[in-house]
């Protein structure tokens, strides 16, 4: 897919290990207590807690620097353009992409699928073409592209799983073949915590002349990611699961198919000369950001990356690997527990069964006891029917977990085993 030769950025700097005290100090939240105890926030999954000099960063463009960008002249316009367009270059060096136009910000990983498919997907799938997914693969990365090929007659084709949650990489290969147009799938399971092997099927992908999009929404908070070295054609991030901001996120495009791709909204900022005959349109990024962008949610956003980065990516995967591998050993304690989910390398989260105890009654008793954890399908209702259960209790972890949080849920979870036994 990829001719064009471009410059590799550098492997991230290596930083000292995670001081947990000192990084949960950076987030006020975690300091409140729920229901008498002390706040176990282990649902980082679904939304990560703000540090502190995120809400600071979007308290100051509010109070000192708010304005419409590009568009003015006076003093607040240029401050607000000036950071709008330094938050751009920030998700480009999160991505490790070649330069900033190829960075669009959405409102998330959810609307940067949707624009995708809309756009992308409009132009270039006909019927008779397949797209890949995986089993593991959150209702945002099934739904756009099962409605991109009921609209052109294309099909939708799954890669299943192994037993322990790993991709099943001989059928992988086996289902890509030259009608492979597309493969859309997760950096990491939002459910099994899987970590798919991208550069195997990124490889085997542009060997037939398929494209591939990556859901980034739980590989880019926990994982090193270099959109260049992966080769992908297309890698989403959310802001509210990278410390930042709700209604805020990445899309990275290679620039020659951003180039090639329709709009997907219209209105303001995405065109260069409007007549009421004939419109023509701004090139990319703008072309795929109608309207007044979110401005605060971007500066905030940015101020998330900057965060993350001065951490360092390879502590922060090495903060999470070595609290999921002490987690995993904690619940192997607790009597009737089953993991769902026990790929090598897995990473962010852990899903489990409590008996024959239905998770909603069971983390309805770890809220009682200050535990937050998810219970339900997580958006993955086809994983749940592939997996012969309708929901899962899920434990994920972010920079500020530590291993009290690990001790609080297993102490809850014996509690819970109790009560229900009663």
């Amino acid at each position: 897919m990829n001719t064009q030769s471009r410059s590799v950025a550098p492997p991230p700097v290596t930083r000292p290990p995670l001081d947990v005290d000192r990084v949960r100090a950076d987030f006020p939240i975690l300091e409140r207590t729920v229901r008498g105890h002390r706040l176990a926030y282990l649902d980082s999954a679904a939304t990560s807690q703000r540090p502190r000099r995120v809400v600071e960063a979007l308290s100051a463009f509010y109070l000192e620097h708010n304005a419409n960008v590009h568009r003015g002249v006076h003093v607040l316009s240029e401050e607000a353009s000036s950071a709008y367009d330094r938050a751009r270059e920030l998700g480009r060096r999160l991505l490790g992409a070649s330069r900033a136009e190829e960075i669009v910000f959405t409102a998330g990983t959810t609307s940067a699928i949707n624009l995708v498919a809309q756009t992308w997907g409009a132009a270039q799938l006909k019927g008779g073409d397949e797209i890949l997914i995986t089993a593991y693969e959150h209702h945002s990365n099934i739904v756009p592209w099962q409605l991109a090929a009921h609209r052109v007659g294309a099909v939708l084709l799954v890669i299943p799983t192994l037993p322990d949650g790993s991709l099943d990489i001989e059928a992988a290969d086996a289902l890509l073949t030259p009608r492979t147009r597309l493969v859309a799938v997760s950096h990491v399971s939002n459910v099994l915590g899987t970590v798919s092997p991208l550069a195997h099927l990124i490889r085997r992908a542009h060997s037939v002349g398929a494209a591939v999009l990556v859901d980034g929404a739980q590989g880019a908070p926990r994982l090193p990611v270099n959109v260049q070295a992966l080769d992908c054609d297309f890698y989403t991030v959310s802001g509210h699961k990278l410390y930042g901001p709700t209604g805020i996120g990445l899309l990275y495009g290679r620039a020659e198919l951003l180039a090639r791709m329709p709009p997907w909204q219209t209105g303001g900022g995405m065109i260069e000369r409007v007549s009421y005959e004939a419109t023509s349109f701004a090139p990319p990024p703008a072309r795929f950001e109608a309207g007044t962008p979110p401005i605060a949610q971007a500066v905030g956003l940015g101020a998330a990356i900057e965060y993350v980065d001065r951490l360092g990516i390879d502590a922060i995967e090495a903060h999470e690997r070595a609290l999921m591998a002490y987690a995993t050993d904690v619940l192997a304690e607790v009597p009737d527990l089953r993991l769902i989910g026990t790929a090598p390398g897995k990473i962010g989260v852990i899903s489990f069964l409590l008996g024959d105890i239905h998770p909603h009654d069971v983390a309805t008793v770890l809220d009682a006891a200050g535990v937050a954890v998810r219970a339900g399908h997580h958006c993955a209702q086809p994983l749940m029917d592939r997996l012969g259960v309708t929901a899962t209790l899920r434990a994920s972890f972010g920079v500020y977990s530590n291993r009290a949080d690990v001790d609080q849920l297993a102490e809850a979870l014996h509690a819970a085993r109790k009560r229900f036994a009663a």
